[in-house]
């Protein structure tokens, strides 16, 4: 994991009252500008999402989906991301579109958009040999 995790409930109580959201129907991102260097993420599933494994796969899709696009040196940010109802039937390649529009709206930079930068490992497979193709 390249970035932090946020831990206290003050912490997200802080980035909720203060940052800005982005919202999608399969996810919603809460950002907040702070001092520190470092980035550090949150990532919440409710229990409207469904019981433990609905929740438990929303955060690992998430995780997989945020790990694409997250780069470890853009400053210090904290972001939560929010499950919504549909996350944990979406694929992580889905997610990871969202993920890109999401970063996109905020301002963020996107670590799979930046030149040089590998073709995502989460592209559904007709989506790699198209960009193979490419190259």
């Amino acid at each position: 994991m390249r970035y932090r995790p946020i831990r206290r409930n003050s912490e997200y109580g802080r980035v909720y009252a203060r940052g800005k959201s982005y919202v999608n129907p399969a996810l919603v991102l809460y950002v907040l500008k702070t001092r520190g260097k470092k980035t550090r993420v949150g990532l919440t599933a409710t229990k409207k999402i469904g019981h433990a494994v609905q929740r438990n796969r929303a955060r690992r899709v998430m995780k997989a989906a945020i790990d694409e696009h997250l780069d470890h040196n853009i400053g210090g940010y904290d972001l939560i991301f929010v499950a919504r109802g549909i996350t944990p039937h979406l694929k992580s390649w889905q997610l990871s579109e969202v993920v890109a529009k999401l970063f996109a709206q905020a301002g963020l930079p996107d670590k799979a958009k930046q030149p040089g930068a590998k073709a995502p490992a989460t592209v559904p497979p007709a989506r790699k040999a198209a960009a193979k193709a490419k190259e």
